[in-house]
């Protein structure tokens, strides 16, 4: 259990490095991110845990990165886009 919990925060921690350094204009700031990342995939892992038992350490990171992506994915926000001024303005 304890090899799984450090597992997941750790894979947490490095998907959330690779979105902070590959979209850091759509992300908040790198500490909420990096905390996002590690506390998603420690839920996912718990989670995953919970409802299939003990079915092994891939099973539960598979888990663990899919809540953490997912709770990654909440933080995004909307790309900037060029906006047209009307004629009038």
């Amino acid at each position: 259990m304890l090899v799984e919990a450090l597992g997941s925060a750790v894979l947490g921690l490095v998907l959330a490095w690779a979105a902070a350094h590959r979209l850091p204009h759509r992300l908040p700031a790198r500490a909420m991110v990096l905390s996002t990342g590690a506390a998603g995939a420690l839920f996912g892992a718990l989670v995953t845990r919970s409802a299939l038992g003990s079915t092994g350490h891939l099973v539960t990171l598979v888990g663990a990165l899919t809540v953490c992506a997912a709770s990654l994915s909440l933080l995004l926000r909307p790309a900037e886009r060029l906006r047209r001024r009307s004629a009038t303005a």
